[in-house]
Parts: structure tokens; sequence; C-alpha cells
């Protein structure tokens, strides 16, 4: 049974920083969702940031009707589905964001969080949580953790096609729960 060690809600000053600092503040964090079950929580374990002029970036070439939330107050939840699966990421500055890629389950959840679909199905998040407030709303927010979380990794992103080799991804190095980037598939 997991234990958890989030102290106090982060606000929304939290968010509103550059959002590469705000990816690698994030891990060590616990974020949390109320649903019919109770309360789903992790600790984060690992992020990746979406900044400005970014073709990786959904909100590359300005807000559309799929992205909007990404434009909206720090702190608010862009949730958006890729390949059958949903992702999450928290918004920093206008059209920029950290996706939540991997969590560490507390509390007694069980499953994985390793990799960002799994982690929002684990948490219970859905396309209707896009455009959630974090910073202030009762059903997902994020709580201090620990001061020190452990050597952090930085690297490229995973599971992307444009701005591969961008050093964008931040992880808690030897964590269980960080997700295992797939290989290339070798030419056929």
């Amino acid at each position: 049974m997991g234990r958890s060690v989030a102290t106090a809600r982060i606000g929304r000053a939290f968010f509103d920083r550059p959002t590469r600092r705000v990816a690698r503040e994030l891990l060590g964090t616990t974020c949390w969702v109320r649903g019919e079950a109770g309360v789903r929580s992790v600790r984060i374990v690992e992020t990746e940031a979406y900044v400005r002029a970014d073709p990786a970036n959904h909100a590359y070439r300005g807000p559309t009707r799929r992205n909007r939330s990404m434009f909206e107050r720090p702190g608010t939840l862009y949730v958006y589905r890729i390949h059958q699966v949903v992702c999450a990421n928290v918004v920093t500055r206008p059209g920029e964001a950290v996706l939540l890629r991997s969590g560490a389950p507390l509390g007694g959840l069980e499953g994985s969080g390793s990799g960002p679909g799994r982690l929002c199905r684990l948490l219970g998040l859905t396309l209707h949580d896009d455009g959630v407030d974090t910073a202030r709303g009762s059903r997902i927010g994020f709580a201090s953790g620990p001061d020190r979380v452990g050597r952090i990794r930085v690297g490229p992103r995973v599971g992307i096609s444009r701005a591969t080799e961008r050093r964008l991804r931040y992880l808690v190095d030897g964590d269980r729960a960080v997700s295992r980037p797939r290989r290339p598939r070798a030419p056929t």
C-alpha cells in the first residue's frame, strides 16, 4: 500500500512560470483526482515540456477548437485523445504546457501509471476533464511533495515525430513507474 507525502495544494503561481521549469518541478508532486470511486492519486515521475515555436506542440499553429484549453489560465488541464488513448497536459503559459507522462500510484491505488495513456486511465481522467482548473477546482489538483525526489534525468521526448531531438523530457532516474520508450521498428 502506497503512502502520500503531499503537503500543500499547488496554486496558479506555480504553473505561471517557464514551462521547462514547471516540467522539472512537477516531478515528485502528487496529482489527485476526485471521482465516484473516491480520490485517486499518483506521484508524478515523468513529464515533457511543450514550448512556444515547438512543432511538436499542439498549439504550434495557434488556437483551434481542439487545443483551446492550451490558451487558458496557467493550471488549466488540456486533455486530448491520440491513438485511442487520452493524454493530459497542464498549461503553463499561453500555448505552452507540460505533458503528464508517468506517475507512481499512491494510497493503495493499483495499476500502472507508466505512460501518458495509462496514467490518465489510472487516474480516471477523460475528455470531459479538458479545461478543468487544477489550481482551484475540486475534481483535479496537485500538491507539493518532498523537497528531494532523487536524481532527475533530462532527455529527448518520446512518442512524437517532430522536434524529436529537443531535450524536454524530465524523469526521476530509476523510478519503476517511468515509461519505457518503444524501440524504433526495423526497416522492412
